[in-house]
């Protein structure tokens, strides 16, 4: 079985960081994939290519100047017709547009589309349109979550039998955490008792981080050992900065910038704090329990799928400032259920969210319409 794979990519985020996982676990499973790659000439992706290449998955970049490219409907089709694939595989707006109709005009006769998240800009009239068309020209379809699959269903359109939910999978790499803390702690000049609770996420106004700045200044006083770290830039940083003088925890929270490797950082943590708005997935939660850390979150969209609250973590309802706060104070107050709630994590992560998993899933979705 032969699949091309199809994204547009500026940096290695969820979708990205996903398929650098599902595509080498294809190919080992002996699906024989390549990936097609959209690149905005100023915005490079060498690291997904060479990651890519290193793991043996062929990988044709394709440029693409401006959001609406036309012009990338052509390369593409010339590329399928040299790759000769038994199925297209698009991933997120851009390739699902372009690749799709490319796919068909190269008569390739499986297009799957997986969906990735369920943004408000989806919900336009034009988009909702448009992405009701395609899967018109589309044989089926992969959510990355049940929330997704719903979104689907209710604003794009498609019949509840074209879309299969297969979650995302991450491989279980715990670190040493004790030396992982150690390093952090350092690089950050933070005490040996610190309590570290990290958000890793764009900061944009999705990721809802300005409402856990707020709770963590209710909690703040009560532990002065208690820090806040941020990895990750967007729109945002500004006017979060801004956030942390106006509360006072300037002196306890410290935004780290994009980083390229979070791994370090997640096992160091005693807490991941994820208050989204909405998420179609949040691919840092696996990340953050493979290193067996537990995770305060938004009960919304895809959290409650991954999370169990009061196993794994603990949910509440977004934007709830103080609802946040509770639960943050209730961890730092207790190691024994820390450690408790990120052992039943890292089983969740390999009973339910293993690559292998994912993989077999995926290949399933393959075999039903090829």
């Amino acid at each position: 079985m032969k699949v091309a794979h199809i994204i547009k990519a500026t940096r290695i985020s969820g979708a990205e960081r996903h398929l650098l996982i599902l595509l080498p676990a294809l190919k080992a499973r002996g699906v024989d994939v390549s990936l097609i790659l959209l690149e905005a000439p100023l915005y490079p992706v060498d690291d997904m290519v060479e990651q890519l290449t290193a793991a043996g998955v062929p990988v044709v970049r394709t440029p693409i100047y401006r959001y609406l490219d036309w012009s990338v409907v052509g390369h593409i089709r010339a590329t399928l017709r040299d790759l000769r694939p038994d199925i297209v595989h698009t991933h997120l707006i851009h390739a699902d547009l372009y690749g799709t109709i490319a796919a068909r005009l190269a008569r390739v006769r499986t297009v799957i589309s997986s969906r990735h998240n369920d943004d408000s800009f989806r919900r336009l009239l034009p988009i909702r349109l448009m992405n009701r068309l395609l899967w018109r020209m589309t044989s089926g379809g992969i959510a990355i979550s049940q929330a997704i699959a719903r979104f689907c269903i209710e604003v794009e359109g498609v019949r509840p039998d074209k879309i299969t939910t297969v979650y995302y999978g991450m491989t279980l790499h715990q670190q040493d955490r004790r030396e992982a803390r150690k390093a952090i702690l350092s690089e950050r000049n933070l005490p040996e008792d610190a309590l570290l609770v990290g958000m890793v996420c764009r900061l944009i106004e999705q990721k809802g981080v300005v409402y856990g700045l707020r709770a963590f200044a209710q909690v703040a006083p009560r532990f002065p050992n208690a820090y806040l770290l941020i990895a990750g830039d967007g729109s945002r940083r500004s006017a979060l900065e801004a956030e942390v003088q106006t509360l006072g925890i300037a002196d306890r929270v410290q935004f780290l910038g994009w980083q390229k490797d979070t791994s370090t950082l997640l096992a160091s943590l005693d807490i991941l704090l994820m208050p989204s708005l909405w998420e179609g997935f949040g691919l840092v939660m696996l990340e953050a329990m493979a290193q067996s850390v537990p995770i305060i979150g938004s009960a919304v969209s895809a959290i409650p799928e991954v999370v169990l609250s009061g196993e794994t973590g603990v949910l509440v309802p977004p934007r709830d400032v103080t609802a946040l706060a509770v639960a943050l104070e209730q961890l730092f107050s207790d190691s024994a259920l820390r450690r408790h709630m990120g052992m039943m994590g890292q089983d969740r992560l390999e009973t339910t969210f293993s690559v292998e998993r994912m993989a077999t899933n995926t290949i399933v979705v393959y075999n039903r319409y090829v």
